[in-house]
């Protein structure tokens, strides 16, 4: 029988959903400056792991979460309605390039750690596929819908593997999307980089904020800076 993911201030299923609870999402979540936003859009949510590290980062916020995996729905709406903050979070079946909010809402921040492969082989699991690659999200579409559905002064953040970011941040002002934090991270010291955490401004001019993180020390163990992050959500980090 599948066992629950315990945090450090909730718990929460991830076995029927297409994207499993992962250090790419939980990274971003604890990263991305979410603590002003009312409004939040965590665009493909898979099992829910975003929007709830959302709500428990922002005690004031209203978090709605999407997902084109009629499966993944079900399971976040389960972790949700059995969280702190189910009166906060709402997920719906939607497709990101044709969602409309109601009201005609606008994010203050929309979170993602959308699919970025590009013509790489599938595996066998149809759902997964979807969840992956970029057929069925292209980046052009992520940020069109990204500028769409933020307000003036919005902020898109998501995860990317560190050449896909790149590239976003070359076409991102086509759709009138600027960089203005960008976190490198580097899996072992003294590595490539294999993951970026970018976020996006419609506010053109904006400074930009660079900075490295590295997850684990040569010899393997995880850095003070991945624990000091992490510390308000991992079990056993802080203590």
């Amino acid at each position: 029988m599948s066992k629950p993911f315990h945090f450090r201030h909730f718990s929460m299923m991830h076995h029927r959903s297409t994207m499993k609870v992962g250090t790419d999402a939980v990274l971003l979540g604890a990263w991305t400056e979410m603590e002003k936003a009312g409004h939040i859009l965590d665009a493909g949510t898979g099992s829910g792991i975003l929007a709830l590290m959302a709500a428990q980062r922002n005690s004031l916020a209203t978090i709605h979460a999407i997902d084109v995996d009629a499966e993944s729905v079900r399971e976040a709406a389960v972790n949700f309605a059995r969280s702190p903050w189910s009166d906060r979070l709402s997920v719906r079946h939607a497709d990101l390039r044709s969602y409309k909010p109601e009201h005609k809402l606008s994010y203050d921040l929309i979170l993602s750690n959308p699919p970025f492969f590009e013509n790489h082989i599938k595996t066998s699991d149809a759902r997964r596929n979807l969840a992956r690659h970029t057929d069925s999200l292209s980046f052009a579409d992520l940020l069109g819908a990204c500028s769409r559905l933020l307000s003036s002064k919005g902020r898109t953040s998501m995860v990317l593997p560190w050449e896909v970011g790149k590239q976003i941040i070359q076409i991102a002002p086509s759709f009138d999307l600027w960089p203005s934090r960008i976190l490198i991270i580097i899996p072992v010291k003294g590595r490539e980089p294999n993951r970026m955490n970018l976020d996006l401004t419609k506010l053109p001019g904006t400074s930009l904020c660079e900075s490295n993180f590295v997850i684990r020390n040569a010899s393997m163990q995880f850095t003070h800076e991945y624990l000091e992050l992490l510390k308000d959500f991992y079990l056993g980090f802080g203590d």
